[in-house]
């Protein structure tokens, strides 16, 4: 049981207090004996001490500097453990390889920037083999949501076209210090991208699109693409060589009907 005084997290900071939980996290990593695990944010240590003992090589990536150089102490007699005071946002995952062909990431996400670092994760998904990362709830549920659903749209299709998305388990308040005012669901994404598979060459351009379709959830594609300055006659062409139709929302597509819209739409100009 942690007895530290709760304090008023400085970066978003709520730490895992629950031992249950911590074992079931790391756990969900599988044998890491000969791997390369990246812990995002962690804090104190509590999912650190259990990854110590078992990766092969743990790059912990904190961006509290007072955090950093507690668990450079902490953890200052294994030779595996290495801290690194650093943004993971600002961080190329590909220059923490060392000599592991790919990486497993492990983190209790901040709120305020969990889908910044999804995406982040998404952007490296080509030198990730798995991510077991915990965040709020409703997050988490976006991640994971299926076409047609209320919880569907930019983040579920951005993080689903790089990695399968499965909820494990979800904690309550009380199993951080401070508690948030949220439930806590942990991910497993298993990286794996999809961009060649469905035939889109330029990731970056594909999601300037899906922002397009999604500008406006409510609106229709046909509405949302119009107001990006596609024509009419572009959009219906688009939609009907795609199979879709233009008076649907973007909320209902599966990946390979935005891809072929897309594909479809980048040919037509």
């Amino acid at each position: 049981m942690d007895n530290r005084p709760k304090k008023k997290p400085k970066l978003g900071q709520n730490f895992l207090i629950d031992d249950t939980a911590r074992h079931r996290i790391v756990d969900a990593l599988g044998d890491i004996s000969q791997s390369t695990v990246v812990e995002i944010g962690p804090g104190h240590g509590s999912i650190t001490a259990l990854l110590a003992e078992r990766a092969q090589r743990l790059v912990c990536v904190e961006l509290d500097r007072s955090l950093a150089a507690e668990l450079r102490f902490r953890f200052r007699n294994h030779a595996n453990v290495k801290i690194l005071e650093a943004d993971i946002l600002a961080t190329d995952l590909a220059s923490l390889l060392g000599s592991a062909p790919k990486i497993s990431i492990i983190g209790n996400l901040p709120y305020y920037i969990t889908s910044d670092i999804l995406l982040h994760l998404a952007h490296h998904a080509e030198v990730i083999e798995l991510a077991i990362v915990m965040m709020q709830r409703e997050v988490a549920d976006r991640v994971a949501a299926q076409p047609g659903t209320r919880d569907y749209g930019l983040l579920s299709v951005t993080v689903q076209m790089s990695a399968s998305a499965t909820a494990l388990f979800t904690l309550p308040p009380e199993a951080f210090n401070p508690p948030p005012d949220v439930y806590s669901t942990v991910l497993r994404l298993r990286m794996r991208s999809r961009y060649a598979e469905l035939g889109v060459a330029d990731p970056a351009a594909f999601t300037r699109f899906l922002r397009t379709c999604f500008a406006q959830k409510r609106k229709t594609l046909s509405n949302n693409l119009r107001a990006a300055g596609e024509t009419l006659s572009s959009i219906n062409t688009a939609c009907e060589a795609a199979g879709v139709t233009s008076a649907a929302r973007a909320e209902v597509l599966t990946l390979p009907e935005l891809a072929a819209l897309y594909s479809t739409l980048t040919l037509s100009n």
